[in-house]
């Protein structure tokens, strides 16, 4: 499932994508993909393929949040969570520096 959220949203342009391995560290779910948009249209139409592709796979979306302001979408497909940011939010939240303790997980076969 992180595969097919990564190269999912990689096909929509998703900026900066960075996954964490959770386990140990939170209990929400077992990976964390962060990733950002230039738009909050952009946003909104990787939020709405990870949707379609997950729906499509038979994949249940637990929950949705964020996608009418666009500015931070959460898609929770179970063990994976997709954070979608817009550009300037993710700056904000900086999840990356919050959940530090994660280990980051290499994505250079699945984006290649």
């Amino acid at each position: 499932m992180l595969e097919l959220a990564v190269k999912t949203i990689d096909d929509k342009k998703a900026a900066n994508i960075v996954a964490l391995n959770m386990k140990g560290v939170s209990l929400i779910a077992d990976y964390f993909v962060i990733c950002h948009g230039n738009s909050e249209k952009q946003v909104q139409a990787i939020a709405h393929e990870l949707k379609k592709v997950a729906q499509e796979q038979g994949i249940d979306i637990k929950r949705l949040e964020g996608y009418d302001t666009a500015r931070w979408v959460l898609i929770d497909l179970g063990n994976v969570v997709v954070h979608i940011f817009h550009k300037d939010e993710r700056v904000y939240y900086n999840l990356e520096k919050l959940w530090g303790d994660a280990a980051i997980i290499e994505l250079e076969g699945v984006l290649d």
